[in-house]
């Protein structure tokens, strides 16, 4: 069983930069985080991994703001992808997010809350049962996950919550693209008197009812979440739905 995944390896560690491909040749980690075999037994324990360079984490080198950071997952390059499981080995709620694209491609962007500067990392599990692994670092001044909400402040956040704003693009470069905001707290519980209180279940599918894309989100994902994702072509209108941990339910159509 470890013959191929070893000739797989050879060949991936001919497309890295040399600091990386030596890191997958010897089975270390390419971001040199001090708990990377923490967030492998935790994630990923038991199945076989692999650093990949087709599995692309974008996010700024330096974030000025902690409580939004953007971070896009591109797992396109791949194929057979079943899973995809977000986390930053720093953040005192390591895990932000996992999708499952069932008829899009495995491409999403999103949000974050970062409470210092960590790698922020995608683990993609292929139809094989390999999980590929991208990331990158993040450099922030922190506090992402400790500060409170701007909806604590609102007088009328309770009016709007789950309320669904998007576009569907139908042409030119970006046609196929969808985006989608949830107005939404996203507490994580732990700033002092305020419980956790955010989304984790969203599901986007097209206007026969099939389904785009599931993301099950967590606490580190920022407030009023924007979700983008792509279809392979714009066709008719898409269809979001989903519900956070207290039962609160909504949903909506986006119409291109």
């Amino acid at each position: 069983m470890k013959y191929p995944l070893t000739i797989a390896a050879i060949a991936l560690a001919a497309l890295m930069p040399p600091a990386e491909a030596a890191a997958l040749r010897e089975g270390g980690d390419p971001l040199a985080s001090a708990r990377w075999s923490e967030m492998q037994k935790a994630f990923l324990a038991g199945a076989p991994v692999l650093f990949d360079p087709r599995v692309k984490v974008i996010a700024p080198s330096t974030a000025e703001n902690p409580m939004q950071v953007p971070v896009t997952v591109d797992a396109t390059a791949l194929p057979g992808v079943v899973e995809v499981v977000v986390f930053a080995d720093f953040n005192p709620i390591v895990q932000v997010l996992r999708f499952f694209p069932e008829s899009a491609p495995a491409y999403l962007g999103f949000r974050v809350k970062l409470q210092q500067s960590t790698p922020v990392r995608a683990a993609v599990r292929t139809a094989d049962g390999v999980w590929h692994v991208g990331g990158t670092w993040v450099t922030t001044v922190g506090g992402g996950c400790t500060a409170p909400s701007a909806a604590g402040a609102s007088k009328d956040w309770q009016q709007r919550l789950n309320e669904v704003s998007g576009r569907q693009w139908s042409e030119g470069p970006n046609a196929g693209r969808v985006r989608l905001r949830i107005v939404h707290p996203m507490d994580t519980g732990l700033v002092a008197g305020t419980p956790a209180f955010y989304l984790e279940e969203i599901s986007i599918a097209d206007a026969a009812g099939q389904r785009l894309m599931r993301v099950q989100t967590y606490e580190p994902v920022s407030e009023n979440p924007v979700f983008t994702l792509q279809r392979d072509k714009a066709d008719g209108p898409v269809e979001a739905s989903g519900r956070d941990n207290n039962g609160n339910a909504f949903k909506a159509r986006i119409a291109p």
